[in-house]
């Protein structure tokens, strides 16, 4: 069953990617939505013996679901699409806040950080009145990051590398999508911004116990 999804998932994934380079809009508005469902399905699918942390997961897909929809809509609701996302970031750090931090976790917050500050600084000036939440947004992804690493520092959990390599990428989209949007236009930048986007998301479904063992031969 898993692995079906996933190519589901690629080939959907794909189309959304090509509807927004040539086009027709319509290809957009089918897959982009559906391709994030069809993730959705994929952690749902897991079997592992920790069904919080599955439901959990299953939840932020679902908020980020919605937020795909309201960033693809033709009217501007990068606003309501921010708080989704957010919401979405929330509840990943609260699924990977199950390890205490260790002593070398205070340089992998410090480098997050520092990266953070200078996408912030490159966007400041074109932000206006979205400053205060586009910074609570940050905080959330960084937090939500630096949790992943955390949890895969420990290496206590089966998963933990794949959802901090999902976390990363979730950090690499969100900046891609920033700098894209605030700051100048990047070449193929919606390609470049939804690829990374749904690879952070199916790394995020797979760490969830079960469904990696499907696709990836020796999987937890």
């Amino acid at each position: 069953m898993t692995g079906p999804l996933l190519a589901a998932v690629v080939v959907s994934g794909a189309l959304a990617i090509a509807g927004e380079e040539r086009g027709p809009r319509a290809l957009v508005y089918v897959c982009k939505p559906l391709t994030t469902l069809l993730v959705l399905v994929l952690a749902a699918a897991g079997v592992g013996a920790d069904p919080r942390y599955r439901t959990l997961i299953v939840v932020g897909l679902a908020a980020s679901l919605a937020g795909d929809v309201f960033l693809m809509l033709p009217r501007d609701r990068f606003v309501h699409g921010l708080g989704s996302f957010l919401l979405a970031h929330i509840v990943y750090g609260v699924a990977f806040a199950r390890t205490p931090a260790g002593p070398g976790d205070a340089a992998l917050l410090i480098g997050l950080l520092l990266i953070a500050g200078g996408i912030v600084r490159a966007l400041w000036a074109g932000l206006g009145r979205l400053r205060g939440p586009v910074l609570l947004y940050v905080a959330a992804i960084i937090g939500m990051a630096w949790l992943a690493g955390v949890r895969w520092r420990a290496d206590a959990v089966p998963g933990a590398a794949l959802a901090a390599a999902g976390a990363i990428c979730f950090v690499l989209s969100d900046a891609l999508l920033a700098l894209d949007r605030f700051r100048r236009r990047i070449r193929h930048g919606r390609a470049w911004v939804l690829g990374s986007y749904y690879l952070a998301q199916v790394l995020i479904a797979l760490s969830v116990p079960g469904t990696a063992r499907a696709v990836l031969p020796g999987a937890p």
